[in-house]
């Protein structure tokens, strides 16, 4: 103890929405993107244009669905609310206090209005992982052995196990399975590039159709936590609600893109086959393999004599 104060030790932040993995994951892609647009240009005529729309777009799905299982914004939710700040302390401050729920853990967010207030600098990010491999209640004890700000503590321990909302073990198993079926639809989505870089366009768009599904089933299964109610976060007259974030809706958008695709190609298949393989670039030349000599110069003199 400090003056009968507990001491504020220095702690590993984490960003709320982005961290290293994501950020590996969209340098990742955004390297394969610049590596496609350097052999852009030796494609011909109207292929270029098409290539350039099938690869991004398929790029886009593909990281999507590897970047959000890294990210923390899910569900979110923002307060603003005069709070107290630490134990055996009866000063209050003016306080941003931020709630990002990801697939593997929660992160909390204090931030002062101003950042500097009782002579310290109000500025936290702390991240409580629920993931199968880790120990969320070690983690929140170890929060309050460091002896972070009473807000942060206060929301962290909603999530406990031993905690009276019981939701720590909803948003776990939610999360696991919804991170599992989305590195599901990440294998049907390589499949898939596979098949359209073959003769067999139509099962690459079963293949589409499937990765769609796989991604709004990862959806589904985080929706689930909805079925256990959220226990009340109140900071005096204020509360703490949190709703679907980027991540949620950037994954849904990607789902119905997969679908879109998917029934386009499938649809094309059957009624529009040339205009599918031109978009592909795998029409035949028709005209190479049906040539005809339109003028004929004929030598009368071998003529004659062969007659």
């Amino acid at each position: 103890l400090f003056d009968g104060i507990y001491p504020f030790y220095p702690q590993q932040r984490k960003v709320p929405v982005f961290d290293v993995s994501t950020i590996i994951v969209i340098v990742v892609f955004l390297s394969f993107a610049c590596s496609f647009l350097f052999i852009i240009p030796g494609i011909r005529g109207r292929a270029r244009l098409y290539w350039t729309l099938r690869v991004l777009l398929s790029l886009l799905v593909g990281a999507v669905i590897v970047a959000v299982q890294f990210t923390g914004d899910w569900e979110t939710g923002w307060v603003t609310a005069n709070t107290s700040y630490k134990s055996f302390s009866h000063a209050l401050v003016n306080a941003d206090i931020g709630l990002h729920v990801g697939l593997a853990g929660v992160n909390i967010t204090l931030r002062g209005n101003p950042v500097h207030q009782v002579n310290e600098t109000i500025d936290y990010n702390e991240h409580f992982d629920w993931s199968f491999d880790a120990d969320y209640d070690h983690s929140y004890s170890e929060g309050l052995e460091r002896g972070l700000p009473n807000p942060i503590l206060y929301v962290a321990e909603k999530f406990t196990t031993q905690s009276p909302c019981n939701v720590h073990r909803q948003y776990r198993i939610s999360g696991h399975y919804a991170s599992a079926t989305l590195w599901v639809a990440f294998c049907t989505w390589l499949i898939s590039n596979m098949l359209f870089s073959m003769p067999v366009l139509v099962y690459g768009g079963y293949m589409l159709l499937v990765t769609g599904a796989f991604v709004i089933f990862s959806l589904l299964s985080f929706s689930t936590v909805r079925n256990s109610p959220m226990c009340l976060i109140q900071f005096g007259s204020a509360s703490l609600h949190i709703a679907y974030g980027g991540s949620f809706w950037l994954t849904l958008a990607t789902g119905f893109l997969c679908f879109v695709a998917g029934v386009a190609v499938v649809t094309l298949h059957y009624f529009n086959l040339d205009l599918l393989k031109t978009f592909f670039d795998l029409r035949e030349d028709k005209a190479e393999e049906c040539q005809e000599m339109t003028e004929v110069y004929v030598n009368t003199h071998f003529v004659n004599k062969g007659l």
